[in-house]
This record gives C-alpha cells, structure tokens and sequence, in this order.
C-alpha cells in the first residue's frame, strides 16, 4: 500500500504524538504506512502526490484568523506552505482528511469565511448528518447523529461555494464538508477519544482554550462522552483511499 502522510503543526512532542498514535489507531495503519511531517519544526519537503495514498492534516494550536502582525514567522511559513500544497491538491482531487486546523485551511483556501464567531469550548456535541452527509462515503456506516470532540477558536462561519456541507451542529453550524470529490475537512477531532482529549487538556491548559485552574473540571465533564461512532470516519477515510 502507497503510505498515507500526517501532516502536523503541534511543538508539543507528548501532543503531537499522541495525535499520531490516534491516526495509525483508528486508521488501523502501521507507522511505515502513516508517514509523519512536522512543519512547526522543519519545512515543508516535496510531496509526490502519485507516490501517495492521501493525506491527513491534523489540527494545530495556531489561529489563522488573527492578525498577520500577530502571528509568528513559523506560523507564516506553515500556512503559506499550506496554501501551496493546496494549490495542487485539489487540483488533483488528492484524498484529503484535514481536522480542525485542515477544515480552516481548506475552508480558507476555497474561499470560505472563517474566524472566530462559531468557536467552541472543549465538549463533545451533537454532530448531524446533512442529507448530502447521509450519501457520502466517509459517513457510510455512521448514524445520522453521533457525537466528536470539538475544542476550536475559529471555525468556518460562511461555507466555501466549492464545499457541500455533510454534518452540522448546534453552536458551530458548519461540522463537516467535502470540496470536489476527495477532500475532506472536519472541523471536530474524528481522531479524539477520551484519553486523548484529557492528553490535550493537560498539554494546552496555558493556551486560552479554558481557564487553566478548570483543567480538571473540563477532563471530569469530558469523561463522560462516547464519541466511538466519530472514529469511523479515520477508519472509513484510509480504507476507502489506501491504495497499491
């Protein structure tokens, strides 16, 4: 099988390799089938996009929506090192799963709006299927509601006119889309369980997601979700793509 590439933006080593176990678990890869890149420490090489099965752009501490001014020159580099894979990625329709920090890029490379007028706390709320979502393949075998962890600054408020919108929610209307045929972004955490959010809650507790006296509080609320039925999607995503 032609490996699939992770594409991650946490300096954090204990964040970001939880995020790459998370991948290879409920992907059911091996690691030499999940090839690893970490932008936040070394630029972006070059991609053969015919040597690959598809891509997985985790999600990322940075927010692109806040002022240039204010971002950091890693920061810079990683989005416009983004922004030109993207040029050819869907020009090519290369299968593409982006999380979190994948649906605003994507979003925003398609033209969508976003910041930070739909962002959400660390929860895991109720994810629905549009009718175009109940037909896609990514979302075969899922039912029409389930539940994924979410914990985001910025979201995409106005959906590219290139996406069709497959899940929905409550506080942040746009959950799911897929540009083209093969390109997918989430904006909750497909990968996420529950020892995994608490992981990352531990991690960015000093990173404004919640105050960081409430660590404890947000990991105890956490506990109690199931959000199981989200991972298919990782699972459905590689065995829908994988290929010789």
């Amino acid at each position: 099988m032609k490996p699939f590439v992770l594409i991650a933006t946490r300096a954090e080593d204990e964040a970001a390799d939880g995020e790459y176990a998370a991948f290879l678990r409920y992907g059911q890869l091996r690691e030499r089938e999940l090839l690893r890149l970490r932008l936040e420490a070394e630029p972006m090489p070059t991609l053969d996009l015919d040597a690959i099965s598809g891509i997985i752009l985790g999600g990322s501490p940075f927010t692109g929506c806040i002022p240039v001014e204010e971002k950091s020159a890693t920061q810079l580099r990683v989005e416009a090192e983004l922004s030109a894979l993207l040029d050819d990625v869907v020009a090519r329709d290369t299968p593409l799963l982006g999380a979190c920090y994948g649906v605003g890029s994507l979003g925003r490379h398609q033209g969508g709006i976003i910041d930070e007028t739909y962002a959400e706390e660390i929860s895991a709320p109720l994810m629905r299927k549009t009718e175009a979502g109940r037909t896609d393949p990514l979302l075969a075998n899922l039912p029409d509601e389930f539940r994924s962890f979410v914990g985001h600054k910025e979201a995409c408020r106005v959906l590219p006119p290139s996406a069709t919108l497959l899940v929905e929610g409550d506080a942040c209307p746009v959950q799911m889309f897929r540009v083209k045929e093969n390109l997918y972004g989430t904006q909750f955490h497909p990968e996420l369980d529950v020892p995994g959010i608490h992981k990352r809650i531990d991690v960015y507790r000093e990173h404004g997601y919640f105050p960081a006296d409430t660590a404890q509080a947000v990991k105890d609320y956490t506990a109690g979700f199931d959000v199981s039925v989200s991972h298919r999607i990782v699972t459905n995503f590689v065995a829908y793509y994988a290929r010789d």
